[in-house]
């Protein structure tokens, strides 16, 4: 009877893979979408701090609907939530599709954004809320496999569209997969816990917004505008008093939108914070390579989609492995052989970028990171969540998620602002400079994984 127990139903998978489609669809429009950047600018005519807005404005929606989740989930059915994030997210295609202009780009943005933000946390409620305790671990991992390839592919595959059909073939290309997605997902979601009608706070939401719009805003315009300037430094202080007064408000308040009350648990603030790292390594690293490529290796775009792509792959089928391991023997060992793996690469990359990185160097030391990534990504998380209460695992899937969110829309500005500050020595060739912007950028990350490894070190237990 505890096997029978302990055996995943059929439907709980294919409810996955449905919520799971929207959040890969979701990733992997957001990079390709950066592939075309110099295409939308010549055809709209607009600059590249305005093209920026692409990513920005998505980023942001996310970041403000990711923290809702943890209410929606205890108002609305998960069917339901599934169900608008699906026709929501398919509207933005839409949009982007027919837009006649660069404003209805936006506006299709971030249409997409309140999709994937209420999509992204789905997958990973239905996984804690339905699959046996014994087998969490492995499906957190396919959870992860079918998110973590999409940031990689998504180069390649706006590339390819670009180079050949066009840029409005990123969009239509995923809407038959949002088809088969809401076929699966509505016949398969079912609902576990009661609902439960609790008052919604809107003071915080406003706060949420003030927060997330300023820090974003800030971190997007670093690397053009001046630091003392109300794009830099006035956002910053708004993003500032709005994180003040959310924080400050969410633990007095007997609701509130995010439970940051669960901050004061110090193994999941722990973990918590070592998901937050390893996000900025990851993504700081998939901007840096593709960059790196073409400006110092002088390939394309389609090139530096394909030299990733690799890595990718195979740290995707790592994640269902590193869940296992998970599940087998714990998350100590895993975690702390995908650490140390992405060590390995980042010193790699800080060492051999001012030498001249061939292509082959750079899929080799990528493999190491990724496969890296997949035995650490999942069990990171679901170890933090495994600290918590089970009426408190949508609240902390709430956090990490957004952690997640805010991890994209820092890193990418903040690598970015690193190798331009680089690139302002004239004396020095682009690639040069890139090279050596590139370096500071890896040392940086290089830090970030060595803070991550002693706070998974000194909290994963050494016996499960």
């Amino acid at each position: 009877m505890e096997k029978q127990n302990e055996k995943i139903q059929p439907w709980i998978v294919l409810a996955v893979i449905a919520t799971g489609i929207m959040s890969f669809a979701g990733v992997i429009v957001e990079t390709a979408v950066n592939i075309s950047f110099p295409t939308l600018m010549r055809e709209f005519n607009i600059s590249t701090d305005l093209v920026q807005w692409m990513t920005t404005i998505c980023l942001l929606t996310i970041s403000l609907t990711v923290p809702l989740s943890a209410y929606l989930k205890r108002r609305f059915a998960t069917k339901h939530l599934f169900i608008f994030a699906n026709l929501t997210f398919t509207a933005g295609l839409l949009i982007d599709t027919l837009a006649p202009n660069f404003w209805f780009l936006l506006v299709g943005r971030l249409v997409q954004g309140i999709g994937t933000g209420v999509a992204l946390p789905l997958m990973f409620n239905i996984i804690l809320d339905w699959v046996p305790q014994s087998r969490v671990g492995t499906m957190m991992g396919l959870g992860t496999m079918i998110t973590g390839i999409a940031p990689a592919l998504g180069p390649t595959y706006g590339g390819i569209l670009v180079n050949s059909l066009g840029w409005r073939w990123i969009f239509i290309l995923l809407l038959p997969l949002l088809i088969i997605s809401f076929i699966t997902g509505t016949i398969t979601i079912r609902q576990k816990n009661r609902l439960v009608k609790t008052s919604f706070d809107w003071l915080s939401l406003i706060e949420l917004i003030f927060m997330f719009a300023g820090l974003t805003t800030g971190f997007a315009n670093m690397g053009s505008q001046p630091f003392v300037s109300m794009m830099v430094m006035g956002s910053f202080v708004l993003g500032l008093i709005g994180a003040v007064t959310f924080i400050t408000r969410s633990l007095k308040i007997a609701s509130p939108i995010v439970k940051l009350k669960l901050f004061f648990n110090h193994n999941f603030a722990k973990l918590a914070l070592a998901f937050l790292l390893f996000q900025l390594s990851a993504l700081g690293l998939s901007f840096l390579i593709p960059n790196y490529i073409q400006l110092v290796n002088h390939d394309n775009a389609m090139m530096a989609g394909l030299i990733v792509l690799p890595g990718a792959g195979l740290g995707a089928i790592t994640g269902p492995f590193g869940g296992r391991l998970l599940d087998q023997f714990g998350a100590r060992k895993p975690v702390l052989t995908g650490v140390i793996l992405n060590l390995i690469a980042v010193i790699g990359f800080s060492c051999l970028a001012t030498k001249g990185m061939t292509n082959l160097v750079i899929i080799f030391l990528y493999l190491s990171f990724m496969v890296g990534a997949g035995l650490s990504f999942g069990n990171i998380m679901t170890s933090a969540l495994a600290n918590l209460p089970d009426q408190d695992n949508g609240d902390g899937n709430a956090i990490l998620n957004t952690l997640q969110q805010f991890a994209g829309a820092v890193v990418t500005s903040v690598a970015s602002a690193i190798v331009a500050a680089s690139q302002m020595n004239h004396s020095l060739s682009l690639g040069q400079t890139t090279a050596v912007g590139s370096q500071h950028a890896f040392l940086v990350l290089l830090v970030v994984l060595l803070i991550e490894l002693f706070m998974v070190y000194t909290t994963l237990p050494k016996k499960d």
